[in-house]
């Protein structure tokens, strides 16, 4: 596995472990279609939530949630749509992103999570 390979599954691990302690189940990681990916898939009481995870070691050049422009967005709302296809649910769907910045990399003992909620909005 290559660095950024690396790098992107831990950040993903992360971002997993943040929304267990927020109370919600932890559905897929990397689901994968033809058309795309979506980070995690998760769900709590209310929502089934499509997550982008966007990992950064800062944010000088730009906010990670930057590099989720309307053509990600659109590929990640196609991926879902075929997500809930074939797994019918009475949750209301939601799109976030969760920054991490980790200015070590793997070496940084607290990267910051931020965690946006109806990011597509």
């Amino acid at each position: 596995m290559g660095r950024n390979n690396l790098l992107g599954a831990w950040g993903e691990a992360l971002a997993a472990d943040y929304l267990r302690k927020k109370h919600y189940s932890i559905l897929e990681s990397n689901f994968r279609t033809r058309m795309g990916e979506i980070d995690l898939i998760a769900a709590d009481r209310r929502y089934l939530v499509f997550v982008e995870v966007k990992l950064r070691k800062n944010a000088d050049f730009a906010m990670a949630r930057e590099f989720v422009d309307s053509g990600k967005q659109r590929r990640i709302r196609t991926v879902a749509g075929f997500y809930l296809a074939s797994h019918p649910t009475s949750l209301q769907p939601r799109f976030d992103v969760i920054e991490i910045y980790a200015p070590e990399g793997l070496e940084t003992r607290r990267p910051t999570i931020n965690h946006l909620e109806d990011a597509f909005q």
